[in-house]
């Protein structure tokens, strides 16, 4: 009864985070779109560059009383608009800037308890100096034997698939394809395996079967880390994102990134839990013989 209690309330918890979380992802690009419909519709005012223009003329009494006798009325009313519009846009600016700073964390720590955000966890050790951290994570109602085949055949294809939007992933040429079957020639992932992630090479670096993968690219400055704890049946799944941002432009373009990563990354544990529980349950989409193949192979 205990456990069925503590079980609800983490469900609970999951669920209020997750509320939270998909608000403040979702009023960041609301944000953004504001700004940048702003300055679209600026940039379309027909006064908003005749000022421009009016800065070259010489401001003597004959020019100022030309200028004046050329503001009629709509002229006027175009560049009170392109002012207003100007106004506007700096206030959505400074609106992004001061919010987004307070929205971070939930769009960073998307179902985690505050204990696994701020926990160090297996794989940390592959990069300290860590310019952000994510860490986000679901409950599953399943044990982590059939957890873990998932998590093992990730990649592109021949590989599983990342589980979220495949659409979105082959727009960026990634080539995924998640399959709703365990892919038995990618179960014994090992330490050097390779998969490529775009211009990212990922190798794998760290495999504890059944409980931990981690993989970090080639340059050093990402490093992505699975974490499976298993308690009375059902599993806790963690993934952390590690990541070095060297450069200005690269700490910049993150700030955009890190929502849209959220509701990828949010498909993709989901898309887990949902075939993990499948598999674990032996309905059609993962027969009980596979996952008892699967749960003999793991220590």
């Amino acid at each position: 009864m205990i456990a069925h209690l503590t079980r609800d309330r983490a469900l609970i918890g999951e669920l209020r985070i997750g509320a939270v979380s998909a608000c403040a992802a979702w009023a960041t690009t609301a944000l953004i779109t504001v700004t940048v419909a702003v300055l679209g519709v600026f940039s379309l005012l027909p006064g908003h560059q005749r000022p421009t223009r009016l800065l070259h003329m010489p401001l003597t009494v004959t020019s100022r009383r030309r200028l004046r006798s050329g503001m009629t009325p709509p002229r006027m009313g175009a560049i009170r608009r392109g002012r207003t519009a100007a106004l506007a846009l700096v206030a959505a600016v400074g609106a992004v800037g001061a919010l987004y700073p307070l929205l971070r964390r939930p769009i960073r720590t998307w179902g985690a308890t505050s204990e696994e955000a701020a926990s160090r966890l297996p794989g940390d050790e592959l990069l300290e100096d860590a310019d952000g951290v994510s860490t986000r994570a679901i409950a599953i109602d399943a044990p982590a034997a059939a957890v873990w085949p998932w998590l093992a055949q990730m990649g592109p294809s021949p590989r599983g698939g990342a589980y979220t939007y495949d659409w979105i992933e082959n727009l960026l040429g990634l080539d995924m394809h998640s399959v709703d079957c365990v892919l038995p020639e990618f179960q014994h992932p090992e330490v050097g395996d390779a998969i490529g992630l775009g211009s990212n090479r990922m190798r794998l670096e760290l495999v504890e079967p059944g409980r931990v993968l981690a993989w970090r690219s080639e340059d050093g400055n990402w490093v992505w880390t699975f974490v499976l704890a298993e308690r009375d049946g059902t599993t806790r799944l963690i993934s952390r994102n590690r990541f070095r941002l060297p450069t200005l432009a690269a700490r910049i373009g993150m700030l955009p990134m890190e929502p849209g990563s959220l509701l990828m990354e949010r498909r993709m544990l989901r898309g887990i839990k949902g075939r993990a529980e499948r598999l674990a349950s032996g309905t059609p989409d993962g027969s009980s013989r596979e996952a008892d193949s699967v749960q003999t192979r793991l220590p």
